[in-house]
């Protein structure tokens, strides 16, 4: 009889009963520390100060690594530099050459066309992946944080971004010129 009612209780309580899982309760032991394995991190080397961190954008430029860089820009391992396109018809070989100098070697071209994702021209594409360079062709808001993750993963990666032009219906008058 007592072992029908306890089986009964079993059955009510559930399958955690059964498995003696810790309840709301319940404080560990270090015998209890078996069943949970103790997890341990090691920094094998510490973040890089170098790497550069896309921090924001605007219609104007980035902000990257506290320094405000206005129009499209060129985001390498160890250097910012101003980037010569104005949109992304202006990416060719020759505006991609500066990335297929680097050395050490680049894996990752991250390319930013602005507000939306933009083709480019195939044989553009294909010069690239024969140098060795994998290209991700993204929107820039994406392309933005999609380097900071490689970057943050230790790869070598860079980046050429041109800004969004947002979503600004009219321009602000600029000061008329006395004189």
């Amino acid at each position: 009889m007592a072992a029908a009612a306890v089986l009964r209780r079993l059955c009510r309580a559930g399958p955690r009963a059964v498995m003696g899982a810790p309840r709301r309760g319940h404080r560990l032991t270090p015998s209890d520390d078996e069943m949970y394995q103790r997890t341990r991190v090691t920094v094998l080397q510490p973040e890089s100060p170098n790497a550069a961190f896309i921090e924001g954008y605007s219609s104007r430029g980035f902000s990257i690594s506290g320094s405000v860089v206005v129009g499209p820009c060129a985001v390498l391992p160890r250097a910012i530099l101003q980037w010569n396109v104005g949109s992304h018809r202006d990416i060719s070989l020759q505006s991609l050459a500066l990335f297929r100098l680097l050395e050490p070697r680049i894996e990752i071209l991250v390319l930013g066309t602005g507000d939306r994702v933009e083709r480019l021209h195939p044989d553009v594409l294909r010069q690239m992946r024969l140098c060795g360079i994998a290209v991700e062709v993204q929107d820039t808001p994406n392309a933005c944080a999609t380097f900071n993750f490689l970057t943050s993963e230790k790869r070598l990666a860079a980046a050429g971004l041109i800004p969004p032009r947002g979503t600004y219906t009219e321009l602000t008058a600029l000061p008329a010129a006395t004189g």
